[in-house]
């Protein structure tokens, strides 16, 4: 891979190049970071202003080492719904608060313990399957979108709609070029909304209303909702974490490679999962989703050569400044349901595909007996719906969780398990050829 940058990691770029780059991020970030509170019920502005807020967090606590932008995680839109029906955004935002706070406890064990460990409690073979029920949870959710009128019913002309933002989403997942091809869901989106304005199915009332500067609908503890902690929100959105924190690693072993420094040694794995965390917080005390590093942004870095942490500063500033503009607040909300629902089709599958992705990556074995029980089980128990009621003070675990909780008993437990060696961390250095651990 050449990775030879054009801007370096603490190289400052010209004013009008700053603000192309970080707008190019933004793009980057934009379709995938405003879909979740689209599918949860929270506010867009709030996702884009947290999302600012946190990765000006992630690259302070990281001491400006570390390009990478964090948006809304898809791995809790099931979670956040479940939370939200049981007690309100309020209960949502507690969830997505504790959270964060797990990513805090595993960055100090990380820092005092070292990291192995948590790869031998989150191998493939369990994290590959949680990863394809996050997909396919959503499944349901998406195709509905797609096909019913605002009303609920069929309706062959938003379904109409669907099919044209997934199959520009295709084509430009596909055939686009260059920087086209890391944004195909912005592409999708702005092609399936030109589509549904010639069919009629926008109203733009709202952005006319709209002034320019407007407050965002904000959700701050004590004052928009009382805190009222439940066993019932902590099993509902904590057992996640565990997945996000591999999905973190993981990208974190990307960037190194991209980049070609060792993030995993310097700053430390421990302060990259400290940083996703505090931006999880920060989102928690708003109102808006919790946070992930995003595989759209490693993508933009690796096309464009330019690693400067001050272009995604910048873009993180200009997705603070987008979610204060009542107009592009106003333009985000008129998008159809079935234009969001095309673009899910595509993504929720990407999403359950990488799961089986990762398995065929690591070689997982299925002919080893071990392997196949771990992946049924979580399956099953994921996508079936299982919910376990435990005998005191009304404590239920259910569907992604579960199946979380699961996985690691049974890796765990089960004879055989293999534990993680140092190969699994090595990445290139750009000064030399050297591998390093």
């Amino acid at each position: 891979m050449n990775n030879k940058p054009i801007l370096d990691i603490n190289e400052v770029p010209k004013p009008a190049q700053w603000i192309t780059l970080s707008i190019q991020h933004l793009f980057a970030m934009f379709g995938a970071t405003i879909l979740v509170p689209y599918l949860v019920g929270l506010d867009p502005a709030i996702a884009l202003i947290s999302s600012g807020l946190g990765t000006l967090a992630f690259l302070i606590i990281t001491k400006f080492q570390v390009p990478a932008y964090l948006g809304s995680s898809f791995a809790f839109i099931s979670p956040v719904i479940a939370a939200k029906a049981a007690g309100g955004p309020g209960a949502a935002m507690l969830g997505t608060f504790l959270a964060g706070l797990v990513y805090g406890i595993v960055a100090l064990i990380i820092s005092k313990a070292g990291y192995r460990w948590i790869m031998n409690l989150l191998p493939p073979v369990v994290v590959g399957p949680i990863i394809v029920v996050i997909g396919l949870s959503v499944a349901q959710t998406a195709v509905g979108m797609a096909m019913n009128n605002p009303s609920g019913k069929y309706s062959m002309l938003h379904f109409s709609v669907a099919l044209v933002t997934l199959a520009a989403t295709i084509i430009f997942s596909i055939f686009a070029k260059k920087i086209l091809s890391i944004i195909p869901i912005l592409a999708g989106i702005v092609v399936g909304y030109i589509y549904a304005l010639i069919v009629g199915i926008v109203d733009f009332e709202p952005v006319l209303k709209a002034h320019w500067f407007e407050m965002p609908n904000f959700i701050f503890p004590f004052i928009s909702y009382k805190v009222n902690f439940t066993w019932n929100i902590f099993w509902l959105m904590v057992p996640v974490a565990v997945v996000t924190l591999s999905e973190h690693i993981g990208h974190q072993l990307i960037l190194s490679k991209v980049v070609g420094r060792d993030y995993i040694k310097e700053p430390g794995l421990h302060r990259s999962i400290l940083g996703d965390g505090t931006a999880t917080l920060i989102s928690a005390l708003v109102g808006g989703p919790p946070k992930t590093t995003y595989g759209e942004n490693i993508g933009v870095l690796a096309i464009t050569r330019v690693y400067s942490v001050y272009v995604l500063a910048g873009a993180a500033v200009f997705a603070i400044f987008f979610g204060f503009i009542g107009k592009i607040t106003a333009l985000i909300h008129t998008i159809p349901t079935p234009v969001m629902g095309g673009v899910s089709i595509l993504l929720f599958g990407i999403i359950a595909s990488s799961g089986l992705r990762m398995l065929v990556d690591s070689k997982i074995d299925f002919e080893d007996k071990r392997n196949l029980v771990i992946s049924s089980v979580i399956l099953i128990i994921g996508l079936g719906g299982a919910i376990l009621k435990l005998p005191f003070k009304d404590i239920q675990i259910q569907g992604m969780a579960l199946a979380a909780i699961f996985g690691v008993v049974l890796n765990l437990i089960l004879p055989g398990r293999q534990l993680a060696g140092d190969d699994m961390f090595e990445t290139k250095t750009t000064d030399n050829n050297k591998k390093t651990a």
